[in-house]
């Protein structure tokens, strides 16, 4: 949008608090005062900003703007004041940077910019806004999980962006995801004055790749999204999204920066300053798209895992209880050509992908199937990366340890079965099924064969394998560490002392 529909005011006359304080009293409450005509120099500034750099968002999450193209000269609905100075040392072209120091509460003033009649549906009804604090950089973007991650593990307890909330005027049930650090959100009434109030608590140089000591910071972006009730009274109804630039120092840093900036520019010629923008005591957030999610509402519940129970008896002559057995482990189901967005971001889910869910919300099957080693590993980092490959190309972990074992009453019956049918046994055909062992250990041998008949590892009491002479040796770590690859066993079971467990014997 630019700012013709709404203009910038000129210094103190904007009718704002002092930005160094970021709380101050207005001199002059009434919104009108942002209506006042600025120079033209300083309307086309913001607009010609707007397609390219307000919204840096990775291609993945975002093409290009979806701004309708008459949306330069409409009025908003709403519109944000974020009551902090903007920097003099930007380029009239480029975007307004504002600097914040970090803890510090900072206003921003939701304005109710509807023209009489527009948007008559939210009238005496609230809307829901929610405020981000994101990367600005493309690079960082493609790795903003692992960011957020690692700030998480360096700041256990803390939080990126918070709410004010004694200090904020209008807002009624503030919210804060505990797992989304640098997201909050609240309802409010746009016919009722409204300021909240936010503190960002990382600052700029924690995401930087060197930390030698001053080295310049990345610029985050602060977003405000507002959406209005569906008809399930569900908050989902987009209605405008607008952000501004940042960066975010130490305590007292920004009024530092902010007063060598102002030094620079004085040191400058009026020829080069005619280059850059003024300061401004407010920055005016300016329209973008919301920012792309799945839901903006998370009214689902954690997810499960549902099992069909069904009997099975180990097949001994005599006998074994009816049991329902556990959950079998997931089948490992691989992406196809012909999935779509929709069943991709299921599978992204069913995979332990979820946090790149919405980087890949306009992705097929074919679109995920397509990218290289070196795409993946760029836009989810090396770790997911790797891992989110090998799962798109289907690649399947070799076990360590392979054997095969059959049923003795199924053997002996298909034998028999044979013998009276063609008299010998020579071409007795044997079923065997695969087991496959990761941790070489009893136990997992144990859970194993549990899973294989459907029952309850409870219920197997011992193993042991049949050695020399009959004899029957208890199965241990150490055995099992030193069985031959694609061993074949024939099972046979034997009641143990109590009534409901077996021992099996690996024959």
């Amino acid at each position: 949008m630019g700012l013709d529909a709404v203009p910038v005011p000129r210094g103190a006359r904007s009718g704002f608090g002092s930005a160094s304080a970021g709380a101050g009293t207005p001199r002059a409450r009434d919104p009108a005062g942002l209506r006042r005509a600025a120079p033209p120099r300083l309307q086309r500034a913001p607009r010609l900003s707007l397609r390219s750099d307000v919204l840096a968002l990775p291609i993945f999450k975002q093409e290009e703007s979806t701004l309708p193209p008459d949306s330069e000269d409409k009025i908003l609905p709403f519109q944000y004041v974020l009551c902090a100075a903007t920097s003099p040392a930007v380029k009239l072209h480029d975007e307004t940077l504002t600097y914040l120091n970090q803890g510090q509460s900072y206003e921003i003033r939701m304005l109710d910019n509807r023209k009489i009649g527009e948007l008559p549906e939210i009238n005496g009804k609230l809307v829901k806004s929610i405020f981000r604090v994101v990367f600005h950089d493309r690079r960082l973007q493609y790795t903003e999980h692992q960011q957020l991650e690692g700030w998480r593990w360096n700041r256990p307890g803390d939080r990126i962006l918070d709410i004010d909330i004694p200090m904020s005027v209008g807002i009624i049930d503030p919210r804060a995801n505990p797992t989304q650090l640098n997201t909050v959100e609240f309802l409010w009434d746009p016919t009722k004055r409204t300021s909240v109030f936010i503190q960002v608590h990382c600052i700029s140089t924690e995401f930087t790749m060197r930390k030698h000591g001053g080295e310049k910071g990345v610029p985050f972006r602060v977003q405000i999204d507002t959406f209005k009730e569906n008809e399930n009274g569900e908050y989902t109804e987009h209605l405008h999204s607008a952000s501004c630039q940042i960066k975010v120092f130490k305590p007292k840093g920004a009024d530092r920066k902010q007063k060598t900036d102002r030094e620079k520019m004085e040191k400058r010629t009026p020829h080069e300053k005619e280059k850059y923008q003024p300061s401004y005591e407010t920055t005016i957030l300016t329209e973008c798209s919301p920012w792309p999610e799945i839901t903006y509402v998370n009214n689902s519940p954690s997810p499960g895992f549902n099992s069909s129970h069904s009997s099975f008896s180990i097949g001994e002559g005599n006998g074994s209880p009816n049991h329902q057995p556990e959950p079998p482990p997931p089948v490992t189901d691989n992406l196809l050509p012909t999935t779509t967005p929709q069943d991709a971001q299921q599978w992204l889910h069913r995979n332990r992908f979820s946090t790149f869910s919405r980087l890949f919300v306009n992705f097929s099957g074919a679109d995920l199937l397509k990218l290289t080693r070196d795409d993946v590993i760029q836009i989810c980092g090396p770790a997911d990366g790797i891992r989110l490959f090998n799962a798109l190309k289907g690649r399947m972990v070799r076990p360590r340890l392979t054997i095969y074992v059959c049923q003795e009453s199924l053997q002996l019956t298909d034998q028999q079965q044979q013998k009276h049918e063609d008299g010998d046994s020579n071409g007795a055909f044997f079923v065997y099924h695969a087991i496959y062992l990761e941790e070489l250990t009893a136990m997992e041998l144990t859970e194993k064969i549990a899973q294989l008949f459907s029952i309850s590892p409870c219920q197997i009491s011992q193993i042991y394998k049949q050695g020399p002479t009959g004899i029957h040796v208890l199965i241990s770590d150490e055995m099992i560490q030193n069985f031959q690859e694609e061993a074949c066993f024939v099972l046979d079971t034997m009641k143990a002392e109590t009534n409901d467990s077996y021992h099996i014997i690996l024959k």
